[in-house]
């Protein structure tokens, strides 16, 4: 079904793979015009040779100060304004508590939460501007769902609530802003499919934390993503949308 989102002008931080590159892919299909960066300068050329739409790529480590804040200036010089924003990259950094340093705590958070705040934070003017502005930040269930290691997770629960009171910051002027929590999914040559070939037995064991047996795949992902940038989600803001198969444990490694 089409969204309606033809000639929309979104940005994604972490385009290039997994669900970001999903959700790339998708909403080129839907005509989209595309800004998208990665930190990883081949995955960023792979996806604007193989993304079908107009698109604005950079090579950008949203943690880096100062280079998302940049990243969005340019890319809405090039697109001419924005409509849609994704924060899609983030990752982890350090072990348990008594291992992790000040510092694993401190990357884990701009890697996630950090990054989305300032991204959010210049690309509101060009939402506000939008007559259909809308942002998405994908969070995690680990943000709410109890699992290992705790600075990760408190850094998708701030993503999480993040959505939730910038939605009423900003929904004055006509801008929505949401979460997507994701479960674990199965992104090619990343860790739970690295588990699924080269520890059966494990994966088998893990995957029953979900009841159909089955992780998410990043194009169902994706799929949530386009739709709360489009229209048909016009009564949709400060939620968090779990997209999990009804995931239990966020992790096989316990809790």
């Amino acid at each position: 079904m089409a969204l309606g989102l033809s000639g929309r002008r979104v940005l994604i931080a972490g385009g290039t793979r997994g669900i970001g590159g999903a959700t790339a892919r998708l909403l080129a299909a839907e005509g989209c015009v595309l800004a998208l960066c990665g930190r990883n300068e081949d995955d960023v050329r792979a996806a604007v040779r193989d993304t079908d739409a107009h698109v604005f790529g950079r090579t950008v480590d949203v943690t880096s100060p100062g280079a998302v804040e940049e990243f969005v200036t340019q890319a809405a010089e090039e697109l001419e304004g924005l409509d849609g924003v994704v924060a899609c990259a983030g990752t982890a950094r350090g072990r348990g508590l008594g291992e992790a340093t000040a510092e694993d705590w401190s990357a884990t958070w701009e890697a996630n939460a950090g990054y989305s705040a300032r991204l959010l934070a210049v690309a509101a003017p060009h939402l506000r501007a939008s007559s259909s502005g809308s942002a998405v930040l994908v969070s995690s269930i680990s943000g709410w769902k109890p699992g290992p290691q705790a600075q990760y997770g408190a850094a998708k629960a701030a993503q999480i609530h993040m959505a939730a009171s910038l939605a009423r910051e900003l929904g004055p002027d006509g801008v929505r802003v949401n979460a997507v929590s994701p479960g674990s999914t199965l992104v090619p040559g990343k860790r739970w499919d690295r588990m699924r070939t080269q520890q059966p037995q494990d994966f088998a064991v893990f995957a029953r934390e979900f009841p159909q047996q089955r992780l998410v795949q990043p194009e169902e992902v994706a799929e949530v993503i386009a739709f709360l940038l489009s229209d048909r989600s016009s009564g949709i803001s400060g939620a968090n949308i779990p997209v999990d198969r009804a995931q239990n444990a966020p992790t096989p490694d316990g809790y």
